[in-house]
């Protein structure tokens, strides 16, 4: 490995957060997912939750929207809601869905600086009402047209630009941000090794 590829895992690898994730939910469009998973590899997710409870787990995304992505994320998959959302609920503080209802907050209102998972629901139906009732509110991207809502992974990418920004002004892309056994376990499948080791 070159020293320039050495260093360029090095410099990802501490800008992984553990505090941000995404949340697909029956995404059916598997350009979709691959395109949400590149942009959260973009902005420093590591962990990204798929929930799969209308067809068999994927075993290999999309490879037009640079599938390559997922090489490089931790990908959790269940087919069973109850199961992802305890696991969420064990590693996040708080859970928010993509849902167009009288008491959702903007985006621009969550503080990103905390610990914070976002549901992402199926291009026709949205988050489902069990993942909602189970989440800590709805928010919504504000938007000025008349069509009120966004392909999934344009409003995934608008929603972790947004918590990027936020957390780039707090200070947490300047030290590591995964705890020190998935930094060390991540280090060694992506192949990078401290001289002498």
């Amino acid at each position: 490995m070159t020293p320039e590829r050495k260093e360029r895992l090095l410099t990802t690898l501490n800008r992984r957060q553990a505090n941000l994730t995404v949340v697909l939910e029956d995404v059916q469009d598997p350009h979709n997912v691959s395109a949400v998973l590149r942009t959260c590899d973009a902005v420093g997710i590591q962990d990204v939750y798929v929930i799969s409870t209308m067809a068999p787990r994927q075993k290999k995304w999309g490879h037009r929207s640079s599938s390559s992505a997922a090489m490089w994320l931790t990908i959790h998959q269940f087919d069973n809601v109850e199961e992802c959302m305890a696991a969420l609920r064990a590693k996040y503080d708080r859970i928010y869905t993509t849902h167009l209802a009288t008491d959702a907050i903007s985006l621009y209102d969550i503080d990103f600086t905390g610990s914070v998972a976002l549901v992402f629901g199926n291009e026709q139906m949205g988050v489902s009402e069990k993942i909602r009732s189970l989440s800590d509110g709805n928010f919504i991207i504000p938007q000025m047209g008349i069509i009120k809502s966004l392909n999934i992974s344009v409003a995934c990418a608008v929603s972790i630009y947004e918590a990027m920004r936020q957390k780039t002004l707090a200070g947490h892309y300047d030290k590591p941000g995964l705890p020190p056994e998935q930094y060390n376990a991540l280090a060694e499948q992506w192949g990078y090794k401290e001289e002498g080791e």
